[in-house]
């Protein structure tokens, strides 16, 4: 069984892989990346708690079959 190409191919998709993602390249330091989540966090807390504090648990409780 041969393989041909394959390594070239999988530099070809590694490469195209990289360009695609944005990663840790943001232009941000460490301390303003934990700023900026710490405020994304924050803000997705807040909106939970004006939800009504709505469970995401999908889990039925209580309708066990005996």
């Amino acid at each position: 069984m041969t393989r041909g190409n394959q390594r070239e191919r999988d530099r070809e998709r590694a490469q195209a892989r990289k360009a695609g993602g944005k990663g840790k390249d943001d232009g941000l330091t460490p301390e303003q990346r934990r700023e900026r989540d710490k405020k994304a966090l924050e803000e997705k807390a807040a909106k939970k708690a004006a939800g009504g504090g709505a469970s995401t648990d999908t889990k039925k409780k209580g309708t066990d079959k005996k």
